[in-house]
């Protein structure tokens, strides 16, 4: 596998104002990924980029991080270092962000 997780960050935006997770803030979470995995030298180990819908709308913004399969709901901008600190870099999930469908 080239990257050890990879991190889809939905930036979905539908029509007729429906829920949807790229008009919470999709883009500002993608860049605020790549600027941590950067900032913990975890380029080229882990890829986060911007997705379309993960059927989470109700719970958005949401992301996914594989090869795990974890699904993340209600992400802010504040949540992101947490995530790359204890799921991408421990394996801790983070039971209070965590979608279970």
């Amino acid at each position: 596998m080239r990257y050890d997780k990879h991190i889809f960050i939905c930036t979905n935006q539908k029509a007729e104002g429906k829920a949807c997770c790229g008009e919470a803030r999709g883009m500002e979470l993608v860049n605020k990924f790549k600027e941590v995995l950067r900032d913990k030298g975890l380029q080229g180990k882990v890829r986060a980029q911007r997705s379309g819908c993960i059927d989470a709308c109700g719970n958005g913004p949401a992301l996914v991080i594989y090869p795990e399969g974890t699904y993340y709901g209600h992400v802010t901008i504040n949540d992101v270092e947490r995530i790359v600190e204890q799921h991408v870099q421990n394996n801790q999930i983070l039971t209070d962000l965590e979608l279970t469908f």
